[in-house]
């Protein structure tokens, strides 16, 4: 996923009321910028810290300015929750998943069951359906990739939605993208939220399928990384 355009370096001076950012650009300006992201971006909003931003040729947005990036441990760390969808639906694309390969047809947003709409949806002949869910991780504790980094009540229903797909005889698959590189595998963030962690370990059990991929990022692009052991506990 390129980003299209050249990114424009800013330093954080505060995260607020969630999708609000305020920064100060090169010429010293003082600028809010939206934030895609609704969770709590824990180690990830310091204020002080080195930020990219993209700009937007909407001229109805009433923010034109967009956080993507930021400089965290050591390494880039993307916080828009809007591109994992992207990233996967190229990778998978592209064959760079070896778990998901082999597909003729990848549909994405595709509305199913009660209320519900999957993120990629993968469909070949001689094969079953496959359901993709696809969530962004950028908390890192320890070594771990973590998930999520604030309580989720809609990933709960989301896990529960694919863990009935299997038992219709479909395919259903949890995929984690880890917007950073500097993780050595990916274990729910029990401390955060037991019930999703709860949930997580229940769905493996009956059948979801959970993979974890790190992401390359530059100030170009963010593409798909490496796999990730789990480490989902008991």
């Amino acid at each position: 996923m390129k980003f299209g355009q050249t990114l424009v370096k800013a330093r954080l001076i505060k995260r607020y009321k969630r999708f609000l950012a305020d920064v100060e650009m090169a010429d010293g300006s003082l600028v809010t910028v939206h934030v895609a992201n609704p969770g709590a971006m824990t180690g990830l909003a310091e204020p002080g810290s080195d930020v990219w931003l993209s700009l937007s040729s909407n001229p109805k947005r009433k923010l034109p300015w967009s956080w993507e990036l930021i400089w965290a441990d050591g390494g880039l760390v993307g916080v828009n929750t809007m591109h994992p969808n992207d990233i996967a639906f190229e990778a998978i694309t592209a064959g760079a998943i070896p778990e998901l390969a082999g597909y003729d047809d990848i549909r994405r947003e595709v509305k199913y069951g009660s209320n519900s709409r999957i993120d990629l949806l993968l469909a070949g002949a001689g094969r079953p359906t496959c359901y993709v869910e696809v969530k962004n991780v950028h908390l890192r504790h320890n070594d771990a990739a973590c998930f999520p980094d604030s309580v989720t009540a809609r990933g709960t229903k989301h896990l529960g939605d694919l863990a009935e797909r299997v038992g219709l005889g479909d395919r259903a698959v949890m995929l984690y993208l880890v917007q950073r590189e500097d993780c050595a595998y990916f274990r729910p963030a029990d401390w955060i939220d037991p019930v999703y962690a709860t949930a997580l370990r229940r769905a493996k059990a009956e059948g979801v399928e959970t993979l974890c991929y790190t992401c390359r990022l530059s100030l170009d692009g963010i593409e798909i990384g490496r796999a990730l052991p789990l480490e989902l506990g008991k």
